[in-house]
């Protein structure tokens, strides 16, 4: 049978790692307790979480203990990976609400009950580092000259890094140090863009603790690529279902690239590997099976298997009929109308299409919208009140549909 570690590596999850024959026998034996870092940047997860929170519970399932790590301390920094510019500090109040709203989602796929997992808040530690001691007892294990060449680091170079920013990968280092001393944890995945912070803390405790220390290092492959699929022209797609609704989320995973659409089923799903194995051959119509699959099973996790149904049911109802029940609506209110009418541009950033009246505009002008099936080309284009006494569907593109209800 194919070990819990070589399913990782067939699956295209394992980029690199330190030392693999030790964590072949921590993961193969479950006798891992691993951690994996969540900025509390906004009040829900989104689909780029989705391999880390995946592969959480894959190692759970295999016995492994996951430890969600959210970080409430390096959050008041911000990490500077992939980035040109500084992140917006947040307010203490601001990150603790959303640490409540990650580990109510975390759920889904993560079993917290009797300790088989933890979430712990690294602003437990970093909050109350005494300056002075942090550059005695970590800032001396660590190179400026080499901390310069770590590619999260040389992004931010050219427009300034700020003393602030390059704390970040000794704050980082440091969370691994506390989670192993305080809670016996000896491994930590990330994404390949967070690599040198990881090895940062793997080095802080061979230097503290000795060579002998089990400290383990890896990176998810892909997982840069991974944050990328959370986002769309519109913006994140997210977890919430109040935010993105089952039916988008669902469409969105419908309507990836036919080149992505098995490795998203190999990475990010939890079907046999010799079922997807069969899909290789595939092409032509059998790639929109393959997308269906992906979709229903990814809104299964995410929303529940009702939920699933419903939003596959609608997404065939409306590409055969032009009309689904269960399509995310928008009801206008009268004051959404003058003098009785509303022009295309506030319908469409009403609707939650576009963010705003230009990105409504760029669209219109680009031929991507329409209505009930006629393209609008008249960004002046109204409709009154009575337009919408059964309902209408606006589209933008060929993925995003909403019924307007008055």
């Amino acid at each position: 049978m194919m070990t819990v570690y070589d399913e990782l590596v067939a699956r295209g999850l394992i980029a690199q790692v330190t030392d693999e024959e030790e964590i072949k026998e921590l993961i193969n034996n479950g006798k891992a307790t691993f951690y994996i870092g969540f900025d509390p940047t906004a009040d829900s997860l989104h689909v780029g979480h989705f391999m880390a929170l995946c592969l959480m519970k894959r190692l759970q399932m295999a016995g492994n203990k996951p430890i969600a790590l959210i970080g409430g301390g390096t959050g008041m920094i911000g990490d500077p990976s992939g980035r040109t510019d500084m992140r917006q500090m947040m307010t203490p109040e601001t990150i603790q609400h959303n640490c409540d709203c990650f580990k109510a989602q975390m759920s889904k796929f993560i079993d917290f009950s009797d300790g088989k997992a933890l979430m712990v808040n690294n602003a437990d530690w970093l909050m109350d580092l005494n300056y002075i001691e942090l550059l005695r007892e970590v800032g001396a294990h660590f190179s400026v000259n080499r901390m310069l060449t770590a590619e999260c680091y040389k992004q931010r170079m050219e427009k300034g890094l700020s003393f602030l920013e390059f704390n970040y990968m000794i704050m980082q280092s440091y969370d691994f140090y506390a989670l192993f001393q305080n809670y016996g944890c000896n491994m930590q995945f990330g994404g390949d863009d967070q690599w040198s912070n990881m090895l940062g803390g793997t080095e802080l405790i061979r230097r503290k603790l000795g060579k002998d220390a089990y400290a383990m290092t890896i990176t998810l492959l892909l997982n840069s690529e991974g944050k990328k699929m959370g986002k769309t022209q519109s913006g994140a797609v997210w977890l919430d279902p109040n935010k993105t609704s089952p039916f988008d989320f669902y469409q969105y995973w419908r309507n990836v690239a036919d080149a992505d659409v098995l490795k998203c089923i190999r990475m990010l799903t939890f079907l046999p590997l010799e079922e997807i194995d069969k899909m290789d051959s595939w092409e032509g119509a059998q790639l929109n099976t393959a997308k269906e699959i992906l979709a229903f099973e990814l809104t299964k996790l995410v929303h529940g298997e009702e939920e699933a149904q419903k939003a596959q049911a609608s997404a065939k109802a409306l590409f055969s009929s032009g009309n689904a029940a269960d399509m995310p609506s928008v009801t206008l209110t009268e004051e959404d109308f003058t003098d009785g009418s509303i022009d295309i541009l506030a319908l469409l950033v009403k609707s939650g299409l576009t963010p705003s009246r230009s990105e409504a505009r760029r669209a219109v002008e680009q031929g991507g919208v329409s209505v009930d099936g006629e393209k609008v080309s008249d960004t002046k284009t109204t409709y009154q009140t009575d337009d919408f006494s059964e309902g209408m569907i606006l589209k933008k593109g060929k993925k995003n549909f909403r019924k307007i209800l008055k």
